[in-house]
């Protein structure tokens, strides 16, 4: 096995027994990037740093060094990162190099991380396939056929990061969905925490009050150790919540007899693929074989979760994006004669946003406007109000996890929905975005593969705060299901 293979706990444990330096283990990744280039994963490379940070890593190496030390990560394009660039995959942040570092970048390097790079990702953390970036599309390591398949939206890059080897783990940020859809579609592990307890500061944002960032992995253990070192409360994040951090690794016992499980009947949806249910009842089965208690629940507000979270979630991109006006960052577009300060805002916006940001922005700015705000953007909120209070009745009556499907299909092909009806698209996140909607934990787990023998995942959603115990029903799911396929090498 190659270094760039090991897992974070592996890596761990080889790095303390003295067989293998951190300099070695960044080598190797650094290595596999360059040979996975075909993946368009890493749009920017950081060796220097990565180098530095490795060696700095070995020097202090015994003496009370942080959990992930030596430990090589990449970086989703949408956190900022000091002097290194940082833009959103977006044109209108070309050449954007921040001069501050991401509260979850800079906790990460005091644990003694190493920062291989920048990961692709779709703009803005706008999408579900990876295709609307301006470093162009993210390809999954997976490959069963002629087609290049989409590795999911938005963290596509550091999802194919992750399962192709070409770093240990990665962080990503999920809004409705954009670390759990790609972890299932890649075969990883993916967790959006509870919202609040990862540090937005420095993260480009989306909409603010969906977007959390967390850690998508190569098994749940590397999930726990990775979010232990991201979580947190930041006085700088005024959403940030001052909760202690458990040890999430600690969590992690294996037993989880006796706790109850609940199956939303609204998750199963019309014309669901057969696999997809196939795939959920052998998941129920292997809780309860493992001593839990499967029990039927209702979530009755879920059939609205999609039309309200796309009118929340590009209400909020229209008012988070109008920073980006050419006046102090970014792309400023090049005037004619005469042309106002509202020509270069046009101009500016036209030439560095992409079609679906543009799309989601032109709906976001649409439903905060006058006349249009209590039809729509009021309505979507008191939804969302419905949404939380159907989880908050089902964990009050004694459920401890949700065990649900994680999308509705395996991977696509790169192509095959781009130029489709949106809402089409939009409908990858129909069992994410009730977690984004109730601030809630959710983890995706890969536990089998289709008939075209692609990688497919089961969604766990936990109580709030409660990503020790959901990191727990995960690491039981995960055993059971013994999932070790990794994609064959063609790249």
């Amino acid at each position: 096995m190659n270094a760039n293979e090991l897992t974070i706990a592996e890596a761990r444990d080889a790095l303390a027994k003295g067989e293998l330096s951190a300099v070695d283990l960044t080598m190797a990744c650094l290595t596999a990037i360059d040979a996975g280039t075909p993946l368009n994963a890493f749009v920017h490379t950081t060796p220097e740093i990565a180098l530095d940070q490795a060696r700095a890593a070995d020097a202090r190496r015994g003496a009370g060094t942080g959990a992930l030390n030596g430990i090589p990560l990449g970086i989703k394009d949408l956190f900022c990162t000091r002097g290194v660039a940082s833009q959103a995959a977006s044109n209108i942040l070309r050449g954007f190099k921040p001069e501050y570092e991401s509260t979850v970048t800079s906790k990460l390097f005091e644990a003694g991380a190493v920062m291989l790079g920048k990961l692709n990702m779709d703009e803005f953390a706008m999408g579900s396939s990876n295709e609307t970036s301006c470093y162009g599309d993210a390809v999954n390591p997976w490959k069963v056929d002629d087609r290049r398949l989409t590795p999911g939206g938005s963290s596509g890059g550091s999802a194919a990061a992750v399962a192709a080897d070409l770093c240990l783990a990665a962080t990503g940020t999920d809004t409705g969905g954009s670390i759990r859809q790609p972890a299932a579609f890649t075969g990883i592990v993916g967790i959006k925490p509870t919202y609040g307890r990862v540090s937005r500061w420095g993260i480009v944002a989306f909409a603010s009050s969906l977007d959390q960032a967390g850690p998508m992995t190569k098994s749940v253990r590397d999930a726990a150790i990775l979010l232990g070192a991201m979580a947190g409360h930041d006085p700088k994040d005024s959403t940030s919540a001052d909760i202690p951090v458990p040890d999430f690794e600690a969590a992690l016992t294996g037993d989880i007899r006796g706790r109850k499980i609940g199956i939303p009947r609204e998750y199963r949806m019309e014309g669901m693929p057969a696999e997809i249910e196939a795939l959920w009842a052998r998941g129920r089965e292997m809780l309860a074989d493992a001593g839990a208690e499967i029990v039927d629940i209702s979530l009755p507000h879920t059939k609205y979760a999609l039309p309200a979270y796309y009118v929340i979630a590009p209400a909020e991109a229209s008012s988070n994006l109008a920073r980006y006006d050419g006046v102090r960052y970014g792309h400023r577009a090049r005037l004619g004669q005469g042309d106002g300060i509202v020509d270069m805002y046009e101009k500016t916006r036209a030439e560095g946003f992409g079609k679906e940001v543009q799309r989601r922005v032109m709906i976001g700015t649409y439903v905060l406007s006058a006349g249009f705000y209590d039809a729509y953007y009021n309505r979507a909120r008191k939804v969302r109000a419905l949404i939380k209070r159907d989880f908050d009745e089902a964990f009050a009556a004694g459920v401890d996890a949700i065990l649900t499907p994680a999308t509705p299909s395996s991977a696509f092909g790169l192509g095959e929905m781009a130029d489709a009806d949106p809402v089409a698209m939009y409908l990858n996140d129909v069992f994410t975005v009730t977690v984004n909607l109730a601030g809630l934990p959710g983890i995706s787990v890969p536990v089998g593969l289709d008939a075209k023998g692609l990688p497919l995942g089961l969604q766990l959603i936990g109580r709030p705060w409660d990503e020790a115990g959901l990191l727990n029903h995960a690491h039981v799911l995960e055993r059971a299901a013994g999932f070790v396929e990794k994609p064959r090498k063609w790249w």
